[in-house]
């Protein structure tokens, strides 16, 4: 059986669920003309309104934990002006759970931000940390009695990754572009213009053309062409501004709240090198993980967050593997990653592990159901040997708002139609709380 403080549950972002942010840099984003964003967020889940109706779903099929996020730009409007009425709404969700028998995890910050954060300079500005620690301390004075487990920052490594991810883009876009200027040369001199020289499915002048709008859409938004956002590929020097305010958040809760147990999550691929790609492997994992055990040191968990596998060949990361299962995302369908990241952070990291999200992109509910037995395998493989598993929280609760993918993902354990909001529970959610009552394997 799992141990009888073992939190099972499921995961929200409030962004992605509540609808209607308009005071976070996201929201602006999605609106400008020229957006990277498929559909704009608009109502979203509307779990805003519905989470009470949210919460009881859970809470029937068996689910004893969930794990939401408190949305810094509804809490801080504006730079030093905070609305007590949004504190109070988050107050009410906090008693909800309570009330329905789940105990709630509150993340505070889930890759959206106050629009004028980002104004003053964002995930690299030097005040952040301080700006983030002044609103931690308005919600921790005023909730954190009602709390037993609060995360910091979501995905703290997320940054790092885009910008190896938009490094590795901007070579193969350089390659491109010599190619493209070598077939035009070719062409002058009489031969055929091939594009399928380029590896990638790009028209190079539109996206140039996009790339300068989107920078005066910016500037207009937000005073630059390069607003820094969470998401935004990320400096070593915003990557200490990240852990920056991790820490000073982390001070802050123990010094309010000291019986609340305080950490952050990390994004962490189960990184498997093929002969030759060792090294690399080596390196990313230092990147993703390594580095920031200084930074957690004080902690009282890590949060892990997986949902596939990446081989890493001599060259950088390899494709999914030719007829390997896929899922909406893109992903590989790999369930048994998670047990590996799991044992690979153990080896480092000697404290509490709560996995905080874990999950698949598809319409087929059966093999969200296979992915989740598979996983949760895995986690009590972990927990015979020893390693001090406290959570499970899988991604997400409900399908949601998929961020620059909209609303064509589905991970959620509930669906909803977006014209009438009504929610619909997918086997899968009762087939996850059962695990509350049942042994594992």
């Amino acid at each position: 059986m799992l141990p009888k403080d073992f939190m099972l549950g499921a995961a929200s972002a409030a962004y992605q669920v509540e609808g209607n942010n308009v005071h976070s840099d996201l929201w602006l984003m999605e609106q400008m003309p020229h957006t990277t964003f498929s559909e704009p967020s608009l109502d979203a889940c509307d779990h805003y309104h519905r989470y009470e109706e949210d919460i009881r779903l859970a809470a029937a099929a068996g689910l004893n934990a969930y794990r939401f996020s408190i949305e810094w730009g509804r809490i801080e409007p504006e730079e030093g002006v905070f609305d007590e009425a949004e504190v109070e709404h988050y107050r009410d969700v906090i008693r909800c759970c309570r009330a329905n028998g789940v105990e709630p995890v509150v993340t505070l910050h889930h890759f959206s931000s106050p629009i004028w954060l980002i104004r003053k300079g964002g995930w690299d500005a030097e005040t952040t940390p301080a700006d983030f620690e002044r609103y931690v301390r308005h919600v921790m004075e005023r909730l954190g009695g009602e709390l037993s487990f609060v995360c910091t920052i979501n995905e703290a490594n997320m940054g790092l990754q885009i910008a190896r991810i938009a490094e590795r883009y901007a070579q193969q876009a350089r390659a491109a572009a010599a190619a493209m200027a070598a077939a035009s040369q070719a062409a002058e001199a009489g031969g055929a213009v091939d594009e399928s020289q380029v590896q990638m499915g790009l028209n190079l002048k539109k996206m140039m053309e996009n790339q300068q709008l989107q920078k005066a859409e910016n500037k207009e938004a937000f005073g630059t062409e390069d607003p820094q956002t969470f998401q935004s590929p990320r400096s070593r020097h915003g990557d200490e501004v990240v852990c920056e305010a991790h820490r000073r958040a982390r001070a802050a809760i123990r010094e309010l709240c000291p019986h609340v147990k305080v950490g952050l999550t990390l994004s962490l691929h189960d990184l498997q090198p093929v002969p030759g790609g060792e090294a690399l492997a080596a390196e990313e994992w230092v990147d993703e993980f390594t580095h920031y055990l200084p930074v957690i040191e004080g902690d009282d968990f890590l949060g892990v967050q997986n949902y596939t596998r990446t081989r890493v060949g001599a060259e950088g990361d390899l494709p999914v593997p030719e007829g390997a299962e896929v899922t909406q995302m893109g992903y590989e369908f790999y369930p048994q990653a998670l047990e590996h990241v799991l044992r690979a952070v153990a080896k480092e990291w000697t404290g509490d592990i709560i996995v905080t999200e874990n999950g698949i992109g598809t319409d087929d509910d059966a093999r969200r159901v296979a992915f989740i037995d598979e996983a949760l395998a895995g986690v009590e493989r972990c927990l015979d040997d020893g390693i001090p598993v406290k959570g499970y929280f899988y991604w997400s609760l409900m399908d949601n708002f998929e961020w620059q993918k909209g609303y064509s993902m589905r991970f959620g354990l509930i669906a909803f139609d977006r014209a009438t909001q009504e929610r619909s529970p997918k086997p899968s959610l009762a087939h996850l709380g059962a695990y509350v009552k049942k042994p594992l394997g």
